[in-house]
């Protein structure tokens, strides 16, 4: 089932951490910890502080053809993509136990590493579906059968997730999402400038090549290829924009299944739901509009399209089970179009990222045995709680909020559920099967496997344990149904944090992604979940005021950078990570400062501990990006670029201003009644 991005904020965008790798600029000597060859000092600090500390790393990187980005996030996935192959390349040679869960992994591994096998049987695992969608005879079979795809993992014509009710965080509910669409966000289908157009014009391409591929003449492969897009550009108009669905009030409609079966009778919700094994009597129905706009097109669109629309959705859902040609087809587009890659990742990287998807807890078990000790998971709890401690005085201390709404913040602070590493306990995947002759079917196993984990959930008390990204993942998240933040042992590794390093090095890195997911609480987003999870209003009303107006104010400041061209940062979409960014550096900053490091003024490598601090900080968030992939990012990613959640965050915090001698006439200079200070 489709983990909806809403239910959490991340970090960095997911798709950045899957679709970018290391670019080998060489190894940065571990015992200074920090990257200082990389400084530009013709650059003043207080001009642009992510270029003088990342100048010359910038100016001499290049993008690897086969990549569509390179920094300090996707160079420690590359190293970690690394460490995985060599695990993952021994067990997949080694005589393992039959049904553990090392044979599984490696089985998997080795059935996905088998092109040799996965090109000579071509389309003959897809057959079958295939000729289910011949014949579909009416729409209620169209809905049937995309109501069957569901249990094997397969999400194509609408999204359905299993989790906490947003109003009563302990239960849990179905909820049902927006989707359908072949293109990143529903904008692509309207907007026309170039950079949109050559887009669509390699999607259109992408799909006409599918219909080829599935043995269409080159004149049906056009006609079936317009229905699609046709379909689909109808299915957007009735999508929320990203901004929409940032307001989880407006995406909350729990709704009766039998209200929802009279509202809309094609869609037939009572058949559809025991299609996919569910028998429930309300859902969430995060998007209302998108489903009378389904359960319409299903009565009108007619059967042609539909057919076609299964069809080459069933095949794109599945192309890396298909052999080379699919998997090259859909490279052209979301590598090159979307990517601005030029050459296809090395086979292993992206069978990784699929036993990753598929067995990653399984994974990460064996990962965290091998890699990661109870030393660092000490060290970061450590780190956790100093930040816990700052946060706190920091809403003592809030000048703009009334004492009894700071008492629901600290009850809310202290109510965070902390992991660290990995989780307590570990997924069973003692009913999926794995044969290394058939990494179709073992994937297919997978979905199965973890559909009916889901289904078991329904109506059942949470289970706040469980965790939303696998061990090796490198990113972060708040959850805040669960009121958790979560740090996977992938992310505690430099840049970010080191056991060895001194506390500059690690406050300036891991400090900061630690004080940015507890911000997450207390975003515009979070901070309408109570302690609990739940969807409910806490704050004294002239309190939910004044926080609007900052929240303005950080959107205003946003809107006024250039992202790439003449496409600028939209503040709207990346308000939450942006006030978690502002928050984040400031808390890791005063914790920073409750530590022996943080209160001397002993110098290393020539460097005060507070300059230590912050250029950690800016060297965690290098990046450099293909212009595709910027682009693609300004459309859908919730985050700035990173240059500016480096430079937005600065110009607002008055202690960098002291530590770099910031003047009036530097061009990151703000007046100090102008610098938002928030959390």
């Amino acid at each position: 089932m489709n983990k909806l991005f809403i239910f959490f904020s991340c970090l960095i965008s997911i798709g950045v951490c899957v679709s970018c790798n290391q670019l080998d600029t060489g190894k940065v000597d571990e015992k200074k910890f920090l990257d200082l060859a990389s400084i530009d000092s013709s650059v003043k600090p207080g001009d642009n502080f992510y270029l003088y500390v990342n100048g010359r790393w910038v100016n001499k990187t290049k993008i690897p053809a086969s990549q569509s980005g390179v920094g300090g996030f996707t160079d420690l996935y590359y190293e970690t993509q690394d460490v995985l192959h060599h695990l993952l390349d021994s067990l997949s040679k080694a005589n393992l136990t039959s049904g553990s869960i090392q044979q599984k992994v490696g089985d998997y591994y080795a059935s996905g590493m088998d092109s040799a096998t996965i090109d000579k049987r071509g389309l003959e695992p897809l057959k079958p579906y295939l000729a289910k969608i011949a014949g579909l005879a009416n729409s209620s079979a169209i809905i049937q059968f995309a109501a069957e795809l569901q249990t094997e993992g397969l999400n194509g014509l609408f999204n359905v997730n299993i989790g906490p009710d947003e109003k009563n965080s302990k239960s849990n509910i179905v909820i049902f999402g927006q989707g359908g669409l072949g293109l990143p966000d529903r904008d692509y289908y309207f907007k026309k400038d170039s950079g949109n157009l050559a887009v669509v014009k390699a999607y259109r391409t992408y799909v006409n090549k599918i219909f080829r591929l599935l043995g269409d003449d080159s004149l049906t492969a056009a006609k079936k290829t317009t229905l699609v897009y046709n379909l689909e550009k109808q299915m957007a108009e009735s999508h929320k924009t990203n901004v929409q669905l940032r307001d989880p009030q407006s995406n909350y409609h729990k709704e009766s299944v039998a209200v929802l079966d009279k509202q809309m009778p094609v869609f037939a919700w009572k058949s559809t739901l025991s299609a996919m094994g569910i028998t429930i009597d309300s859902v969430n129905l995060m998007q209302p509009a998108f489903y009378a706009k389904l359960n319409n097109l299903l009565g009108t669109a007619g059967m042609e399209s539909w057919k076609a629309y299964l069809q080459f959705h069933t095949a794109d859902a599945n192309m890396m089970t298909l052999g080379s040609d699919f998997y090259r087809a859909n490279f052209d587009y979301n590598g090159k179009a979307l990517g601005g890659q030029q050459e296809m990742k090395p086979r292993w990287d992206r069978i990784i990222t699929s036993v990753d998807g598929n067995l990653g807890e399984g994974l990460g078990k064996i990962y965290v045995e091998l890699y990661f000790s109870s030393e660092a998971k000490a060290r970061m709890l450590e780190l956790v709680n100093n930040l816990q401690i700052a946060f706190e005085e920091r809403i003592n201390n809030l000048v703009w909020m009334s004492d009894s709404t700071k008492a629901k913040a600290k009850d809310k602070l202290h109510a965070f559920t902390k992991k660290i590493g990995y989780p307590d306990k570990w997924r069973d995947y003692s009913k999926v099967a794995i044969d290394k002759g058939k990494f179709f079917e073992n994937r297919i196993s997978c979905h199965k496997n973890e559909y009916q984990r889901q289904l078991a959930k329904i109506g059942k008390p949470v289970d706040k344990t469980e965790w939303g990204i696998t061990t090796p993942t490198i990113n972060a998240y708040y959850n805040p149904n669960f009121n958790e933040i979560v740090f996977p042992a992938g992310i505690l590794q430099p840049p970010f944090f080191n056991p060895a390093a001194d506390d500059a090095v690690n406050y300036g890195g891991i400090g900061m992604v630690i004080g940015h997911e507890m911000t997450h609480g207390f975003d515009d987003q979070g901070a309408q979940y109570d302690k609990d999870g739940n969807l409910k209003n806490w704050w004294g009303r002239s309190d939910s005021v004044k926080f609007v107006s900052y929240t303005k104010a950080v959107n205003a400041e946003y809107d006024g950078f250039m992202a790439i061209d003449t496409f600028h940062v939209n503040g709207a979409l990346t308000t939450g990570e942006n006030i978690a960014d502002l928050g984040g550096l400031a808390i890791a900053y005063d914790a920073f400062k409750l530590t022996k490091q943080g209160q001397d003024t002993v110098r290393i490598d020539g460097l005060t501990p507070d300059e230590r601090f912050f250029i950690s900080f800016a060297t965690a968030w290098r990046s450099k990006y293909k212009d595709e992939f910027s682009r693609q990012l300004v459309n859908v990613d919730p985050h700035a670029p990173d240059r500016y959640r480096v430079i937005g965050t600065l110009e607002n915090f008055n202690p960098f201003y002291i530590t770099f001698n910031i003047k009036e006439g530097d061009k990151m200079y703000k007046p100090d009644a102008d610098r938002i200070k928030i959390w």
